[in-house]
């Protein structure tokens, strides 16, 4: 596993594809949340886009955007965002004979062995691939210390799994700037700070009595409170996730679903405005961890450029990418959406928070 520590990757503007290259077209949007024709759609690699002053790059790259001239910059939009009126960029081609190149180079994974090289352990992921948790340990503890911006994304199986105590821990120690998840990591851990079980089972996995409703008196007393936040002022919640993260203010995103239990205050029942608020997060991300979720993690994954320019000298580097799932299933279906730098660990929750967070620890003391 390569985490690109302190390298960056910076194309030469005065080679082709650049040189020599037309200017970018841009077409008028016809009406509020429609493209023009030909509009160009966007990956999540590096894209420079050719103007009358020289090349730029658009704020906020996400992959399925457009691109848009607004206030004086380029800037990346979901469709629906577009304004009627509003400079679009059209176009098909990527390597510049429309003014346009996505610079692929470095951001596209891969490893040091040629593509037609036989090599065993040659799938993307696997169960029987050794996972380098010294490297995964050093880049958290790089981007606390540079100031970077890790986005983790959780299912509920990490708070049944008993991986719980370990993400307050990262909350904690700055490991964490933003959690993105649904109402059912938030109720399942509310649950075990005020009752203390998870979906009816104790710290064993064993069912208690009664335990189907126990999720649902936890959701009822923190609505009585009035939000999360009120719920951990009061004393009612004194531990786990949400008080971290509230204790911590480090912000969170609970998306809803048509699933969900009660929901909790401050969930997001919105799809549209769930995502907006994701968003918010994801132009920020220096590094993202996806635990035990396939909805979200593609969600989010969808959101992110496989790149950042969060650093001192403002030049892309790769964002890391971990998602962590018992299957295989999970992390195929993220690089097949589009998420290729996602590095996939095979195994429950519970081991992977364990085990990085014993490495963190020795990291963080050399």
């Amino acid at each position: 596993m390569r985490l690109f520590l302190g390298m960056a990757w910076l194309p030469d503007l005065t080679l082709p594809p650049f040189a020599g290259a037309p200017l970018a077209t841009f077409v008028p949007a016809p009406a509020d949340g429609v493209a023009p024709e030909r509009f160009f759609s966007t990956s999540n690699l590096p894209t420079y886009v050719h103007l009358a002053d020289g090349w730029a790059t658009p704020a906020r790259p996400r992959m399925d955007g457009i691109i848009v001239h607004r206030d004086g910059e380029l800037v990346t939009l979901e469709p629906r965002l577009v304004r009627a009126g509003e400079r679009v960029l059209v176009g098909f081609d990527e390597h510049g004979q429309e003014g346009v190149v996505v610079h692929a180079e470095g951001f596209l994974g891969g490893g040091n062995v040629a593509s037609e090289e036989f090599t065993f352990m040659g799938a993307g992921v696997s169960r029987e691939r050794p996972v380098n948790y010294e490297d995964m340990a050093a880049q958290l503890v790089a981007e606390k210390a540079r100031g970077g911006y890790v986005v983790w994304v959780a299912g509920p199986a990490l708070v049944h799994s008993r991986a719980r105590a370990d993400l307050e821990w990262f909350i904690h120690n700055g490991y964490v700037q933003a959690v993105l998840a649904g109402n059912a990591v938030a109720v399942h851990d509310l649950e075990a700070a005020i009752h203390g079980t998870t979906l009816g089972m104790d710290n064993a996995g064993r069912p208690t009595m009664g335990g189907h409703g126990t999720h649902m008196r936890a959701i009822n007393a923190v609505r009585a409170a009035g939000s999360i936040e009120a719920a951990v002022a009061s004393g009612l919640v004194t531990g786990g996730i949400m008080h971290a993260l509230v204790t911590t203010g480090t912000p969170y995103v609970l998306a809803g679903s048509i699933r969900d239990d009660g929901p909790l205050p401050g969930v997001l029942s919105d799809a549209l405005e769930a995502q907006s608020a994701m968003r918010e997060h994801t132009v920020r991300a220096t590094g993202a961890i996806f635990i035990a979720t396939a909805l979200h993690a593609i969600a989010v994954g969808n959101m992110l450029p496989a790149f950042h320019t969060q650093n001192a000298d403002g030049k892309p580097e790769p964002l890391f990418t971990i998602c962590v799932d018992q299957t295989e299933f999970v992390v195929t279906k993220l690089k097949d959406r589009g998420t290729h730098q996602a590095y996939g660990v095979v195994t429950n929750a519970q081991d992977f928070m364990h085990v990085l967070r014993h490495y963190v620890t020795q990291c963080s003391q050399t």
